[in-house]
């Protein structure tokens, strides 16, 4: 897995960050967070997507913005047409970018919502997904500031999307996104990166040059979890990836979440998903 924190790069004399990602091999499976929020839209594209404690399919012209510090990553099984890469337009803009816009424009009034909301990530309905898709989609062949005008009018459409779901559960009141602690950010790093093994919290204070208290304290202030259910969730995404590809056994996909016990795994699959993974696999696999 890749490092937790992503660092977006946002070029000189541009306010925001665009990326006309094409992958032939597919989507890969990389849990991450960024303090930017991120609106992509997914084509020629079916498989898995994880927001924040969200787990579901995705399918071509899938559009979900999520909000600062969420954790996501998409996950492909399949492509639509296999003679063509796997597409993911994503484009990157600060809350402050956001704050400015709305400051600046009152006529922006209803993105203030749509911006809450985000914090738990949102999928917009196929209808109003399929209207701003001709916009996303000329985005890299515009000049900056066609695209910043052509961002602006799709921020506005999907803003007004009624039937918009939020994905994950909602924050605690004391919520801090992880990204402004770089004693936490470490310790996430460090748990995406070695979440097959053994959670030892003493060694996690030792990463962040805390005691094992105020580690704990502050990690579920950031996270919403202790290091151990957090890690637990990262190793049932894996789990739910590998079951969603259809391509190995329970037992197998146990193995590559870090999971030495079958029964346990069982468990904790049922107590997070509610249903068995084998339940979980025939929603996916026929």
């Amino acid at each position: 897995m890749r490092p937790a924190f992503e660092k977006v790069d946002i070029e000189t004399g541009m306010s925001w960050a665009l990326l006309n990602r094409r992958l032939d091999s597919g989507i890969p499976f990389e849990w991450h967070h960024h303090p930017e929020f991120e609106l992509t839209l997914t084509l020629n594209s079916r498989g898995h997507r994880l927001v924040g404690d969200h787990t579901g399919p995705y399918d071509d012209g899938d559009l979900v913005l999520v909000g600062p510090s969420l954790p996501h990553s998409w996950c492909s099984h399949s492509a639509i047409d296999n003679s063509k890469p796997h597409v993911a337009l994503v484009a990157w803009f600060t809350e402050a970018w956001a704050t400015r816009l709305l400051e600046i424009f009152p006529e922006f009034g209803s993105l203030s919502g749509l911006l809450a909301e985000a914090h738990q990530g949102v999928q917009f309905s196929d209808r109003v997904a399929k209207e701003v898709r001709p916009l996303i989609e000329k985005l890299p062949e515009l000049a900056a500031p066609e695209r910043l005008v052509t961002l602006m009018q799709t921020l506005q459409i999907i803003s007004l999307d009624t039937d918009r779901v939020r994905l994950s559960d909602a924050l605690d009141d004391d919520f801090e996104p992880a990204a402004s602690d770089d004693r936490i950010r470490r310790v996430l790093d460090y748990l995406h990166e070695h979440f097959r093994e053994p959670v030892v919290v003493p060694e996690l204070a030792e990463i962040a040059c805390l005691s094992s208290a105020t580690l704990n304290r502050l990690f579920k202030r950031h996270t919403r979890q202790t290091p151990i259910d957090y890690v637990t969730r990262l190793r049932i995404g894996r789990a739910c990836s590998a079951l969603m590809e259809g391509k190995v056994s329970i037992a197998a996909a146990a193995d590559l979440a870090g999971y030495r016990n079958l029964a346990n795994f069982n468990r904790q699959f049922l107590a997070l998903k509610g249903m068995t993974p084998r339940e979980f696999r025939r929603q996916y696999v026929s």
